[in-house]
């Protein structure tokens, strides 16, 4: 096999996928399996071994993610059917007050977007930063940025959400790290890309802050009496629950067994580290989510049930989509393209976090998803893990930020962000793509100055 011939099936195929994608509207599962299999026979990878290598793909991809990503997605519904997020949202921006309110507003996103995915979270907060701009006289956009901001940010940097745990699935990576290290770099990204931007944005793109907004994109929007919701402590509590597990666990090994869990563990060891891994912390998490946002408000057991079904519904789909990310990912590391990757960068001082990073950037702007994009970018840098000493959380992160990268119109959320704030295709590209592409670069440096930091 002659060197350029990974690179160019490569390319090839995420041409293929552009194709399936934009011309012909192909669902993203059905071309990504697709282009797996073309691409696997352009690698020359034997016949008989290239639906071995998909199963794998997809299999490996969703083992753990579908107990993370399902149970997640239930523990988010029962979340906002309860009011706890609606509790959460207006509490915060009671406690903060008018001269605070995009602070208050980062917050609640924050809190509610990591226990809901991207698209659950805008539906469900938009709605109420609308009511808060209009009673506090201010733009919609102007709350809109700082919420859209924080919502990214966790859905690109924190585990449980799917993107980063797959991400440390595939490279091997301490989910407990990632978390750390994703919430030390979220802080000061949220602040850039929210409330900073949102003052340069007022000043080169004027007439998008002058827009009304546009509820009726949504739909029906369920409406809660804030008697009637659960109190913010509990939701909060509730929403933050897996979060809480895997911290306690990183610290724990972090002060007491360096970092990992030794060879001759400990029965608190043991213990520590189960109720710490994710698929543990999400089953735990949502027991308790039953009881809080369930029977301890008098919910009949079987709508509690009717809750978690319809969160399922909401995300068969993209549960596909990531196991077909999976497929596409491991045709490239059985291939032979990560090695080529590996072959190429060996003898070159270029960081394989810049790269990882760079990659995920490339496939976000040629795919439009950030979840496949992070996959495959993953399959093409994971051969050069082992050989260049990187911190695999570092290289999560440096992914995970590079995906959320240019988000223009081949994304669904540069469309649901166009249409809830009732902005022109010009407006959103000026606010929307930059704010995405902010986070990225924040996200990168931040990895860089960590990576100095720690290596």
């Amino acid at each position: 096999m002659s060197a350029a011939l990974p690179f160019i099936v490569l390319f090839l195929g995420i041409a293929l996928l552009l194709v399936l994608f934009i011309r012909f509207k192909i669902n993203t599962f059905l071309a990504l399996v697709i282009t797996a299999v073309l691409v696997a026979l352009g690698l020359g990878m034997p016949m008989d071994k290239i639906a071995t290598s998909i199963q794998t793909g997809i299999g490996s991809q969703l083992g753990e993610l579908s107990i993370v990503f399902g149970f997640g997605a239930m523990l988010g519904r029962l979340v906002a059917d309860a009011g706890g997020a609606y509790r959460i949202a207006t509490t915060l921006i009671k406690r903060f007050g008018k001269k605070r309110l995009q602070l208050a507003v980062v917050l609640a996103s924050f809190i509610i977007g990591i226990a809901l995915f991207f698209e659950v979270g805008l539906v469900l907060l938009i709605p109420i930063v609308f009511a808060i701009a209009v009673e506090a006289e201010v733009p919609i956009l102007y709350l809109g940025i700082s919420m859209a901001t924080a919502l990214s940010v966790t859905h690109g940097f924190l585990p449980p959400h799917p993107a980063p745990v797959a991400i440390s699935a595939a490279l091997h990576a301490n989910v407990g790290r990632v978390l750390l290290f994703g919430i030390i770099l979220a802080i000061p990204t949220v602040y850039i890309a929210g409330p900073l931007f949102t003052k340069l944005a007022q000043r080169y793109a004027p007439s998008a802050f002058e827009q009304k907004g546009n509820l009726s994109s949504l739909g029906e929007i369920k409406e809660f009496k804030l008697e009637d919701t659960p109190s913010f402590g509990l939701a909060v509590l509730t929403s933050l629950f897996p979060v809480i597990f895997m911290a306690i666990t990183t610290l724990y090994q972090l002060i007491f067994t360096g970092g990992e869990l030794p060879k001759n563990p400990s029965a608190m060891d043991q213990f520590i580290a189960f109720i710490g891994s994710p698929s543990i912390a999400m089953i735990l998490s949502l027991c308790f989510a039953m009881w809080s946002m369930g029977w301890h408000r008098n919910r009949a057991t079987k709508d509690i049930m009717t809750s978690m079904e319809n969160a399922v519904k909401s995300i068969a789909m993209l549960l596909l989509v990531i196991g077909g990310g999976g497929a596409f990912k491991q045709v490239l590391i059985d291939g032979g393209v990560g090695k080529a990757v590996a072959t190429m960068f060996l003898h070159t001082n270029f960081s394989p976090l810049l790269l990882g990073w760079l990659v995920a950037v490339i496939l976000r702007i040629a795919l439009g998803s950030a979840t496949v994009a992070a996959l495959t970018a993953a399959g093409i840098v994971a051969p050069l893990m082992a050989q260049s000493g990187v911190d695999p959380a570092l290289m999560v992160i440096a992914i995970g930020s590079g995906s959320l990268a240019a988000s223009h119109v081949n994304d669904a959320g540069f469309w649901m962000f166009r249409e809830y704030f009732d902005l022109t295709v010009k407006q959103t590209l000026s606010i929307w793509t930059v704010l995405e592409s902010i986070i990225a670069v924040c996200g990168i440096i931040g990895v860089m100055i960590l990576n100095v930091i720690f290596h």
